[in-house]
This record gives C-alpha cells, structure tokens and sequence, in this order.
C-alpha cells in the first residue's frame, strides 16, 4: 500500500527535531531554548530546507556563522528578535525579514525581549556548504559540513583543530 503524500499542516503542530544541535559540546548547549520544527521535510523538500523557529527569552538560532555555498532567509512571525551580524545588530519583529547569501556577512538571531519570537528560516540544502563559526570558535578549529545526497544537514567536525592560544582563547568565550 502506498504512503499517502501530506498536503498541509498547521505548521506549529509539526514534529519538533530530536537533535536540537549539530554543534559539539560546550556550544550545542548555547541552543537551549532554541525550537525547530523541520516542515520542508514533511513534504519531501530535497532542494531547500524551511523550519518554523521558536526562540525564548535569552536563546539564540546559532552561533554567529556564515554559508560558503548556502543562501538562507527569516522572516519574523511572531515577537522581538535582534539579528546580530559581523556588520552590526538590528532589532526585526512582526512581518520583517532578512537574507544572508553565500559568502555574506556573518549571522545570527538572538532573543533578548521577554516574549517568545517565532520565525521561518528558509535555506537551499548546497553539496559541500561550509559554515566557518565566527568570534566564538576559531575558525581553524571548527567546520560545519553539509548538503549531503540526501538533502540533510551535514555534521560539525573538529578536523582542522590546532592547539594554541587562538583555540583556547576561543574555547573560553
């Protein structure tokens, strides 16, 4: 018997993703608060990615990053976020929006009202994206990998990790 494709669905009801992280520990646990809800999945979406994000007072979507390969958008449904970037900070709320194209500054969504905030995250799921973490992990030591075959999310490695001050002093922030 064939599996009945899904046509719609109330985005909040979709499933929440069992890995909150990809990062490795000490910095996954900086995602505590942070709420993804995979709906481009549901679908069978394999070209583009699309989570509904839901961030508590003090959490943050990721650790300020940016894509080698990979575009990605927001758009802001519900409550106050800060998009943080290499460039500077802008407050975004209700019906705003904001795209990081590959290579683009470095990026991150912050939480910092007292209210839940609620946004779409939109990216194209690009063989070989990189994602060098910025200011808190050094560049040299941490590398997202990603746009694997089957359209998931690559995995974080430790492969280019070197000893010294610059990994320490990045390992303490």
């Amino acid at each position: 018997m064939e599996q009945q494709r899904l046509l719609a669905i109330h985005a909040s009801e979709a499933r929440v993703r069992v890995k909150s992280s990809n990062y490795p520990s000490p910095f996954a646990e900086r995602m505590a608060g942070r709420v993804k809800h995979p709906l481009g999945d549901l679908f069978g979406l394999h070209n583009f990615g699309v989570n509904l994000t839901e961030l508590t007072p003090g959490a943050v979507s990721s650790l300020l990053h940016r894509h080698s390969r990979q575009d990605e958008f927001i758009y802001v449904l519900e409550g106050e976020l800060t998009l943080v970037t290499d460039e500077g900070e802008v407050v975004l709320t209700r019906g705003m929006c904001a795209g990081f194209a590959a290579g683009g500054p470095a990026h991150q969504i912050a939480n910092r009202s007292a209210a839940v905030g609620i946004y779409l995250e939109i990216g194209d799921r690009s063989a070989d994206d990189e994602v060098p973490i910025r200011r808190t992990i050094s560049l040299r030591c941490v590398k997202m990998t990603g746009g694997r075959s089957d359209g998931r999310m690559g995995r974080l490695t430790r492969s280019h990790c070197r000893a010294g001050p610059d990994r320490q002093a990045a390992m303490r922030d």
